[in-house]
């Protein structure tokens, strides 16, 4: 687990911020109408002109066969992660969720979010209030000398308590100078019990993590969309949403990079 000085965090801050104009930009692009290509060209577009590096190209995980072709994660409605832009046109009514990871003069930044395509229906309104609420939560929970654990676990609760998943395959990590650097962060407690608290940590000022909580419709079982093949699925077909921000934990408490 990699600490970071004050001089380090205000470089990962400048990459961070980099994914929010990004973000921002993708905001003011997502209508009916709009293809997942489209999104990925205006992301990449602000990336490539602050000179950053778009992480998400050639990325591998051990599941999938081909390496991952664009700058950003574009995944509509059921598709939790891992969504391939091109030209899938948004309609009325979807939700999608856009993940960007980058690298700015050799340090990294990492955020999701989710919007509304147009009208959405009421249940995927507070579908995206929920996943949206649970980051939140953690980000207020986090300070020095908190254990994970405890921000997991509220985090769950919840989640679970409106009816929703929470997504155990994927979780946060830590960012420095590569984008996914110890420690694993997930977003449910089950993973940080008794039988395998040697993942558990303690927030100690410099960690910089990124805090993702993947929230679903129904169950929180994923999978491939085609075996071998991107982007990751829900098992039931409900929707997903995702929410992400990279955090730094300062003496005082903790700091938004991303925001």
């Amino acid at each position: 687990m990699n600490l970071r000085s004050d001089e380090e965090i205000a470089l990962l801050r400048a990459a961070n911020q980099v994914v929010r104009a990004a973000l921002d930009a993708v905001a003011a692009e997502v209508a009916p109408g709009v293809t997942t290509g489209r999104l990925n060209a205006v992301a990449e577009g602000v990336l490539r002109s602050a000179g950053a590096e778009p992480l998400f190209v050639g990325q591998r995980i051990a599941s999938v066969n081909l390496p991952f072709a664009a700058a950003t994660c574009v995944s509509v409605n059921e598709e939790v992660i891992h969504g391939v832009p091109g030209g899938r046109e948004l309609l009325e009514g979807d939700i999608v969720s856009v993940d960007c990871g980058v690298r700015l003069a050799g340090w990294c930044g990492d955020s999701a979010r989710t919007w509304p395509v147009g009208t959405v229906d009421r249940e995927s309104m507070r579908l995206m209030d929920y996943g949206k609420g649970a980051l939140d939560l953690a980000i207020s929970m986090a300070r020095p000398g908190r254990r994970w654990s405890e921000i997991a676990r509220r985090m769950q609760l919840m989640v679970e308590g409106a009816g929703y998943g929470v997504v155990r395959d994927f979780c946060g990590h830590g960012v420095g100078r590569e984008l996914h650097e110890p420690p694993s962060v997930p977003n449910h407690a089950d993973s940080l019990s008794r039988r395998r608290a040697a993942q558990d940590f303690t927030l100690v000022p410099g960690l910089v993590i990124a805090v993702e909580p993947m929230v679903t419709a129904g169950t929180y079982r994923v999978a491939q969309a085609t075996p071998g093949a991107w982007p990751v699925v829900t098992k039931d077909g409900r929707r997903a949403v995702h929410f992400e921000h990279t955090i730094a934990i300062t003496r005082d408490g903790v700091a938004v990079l991303s925001a």
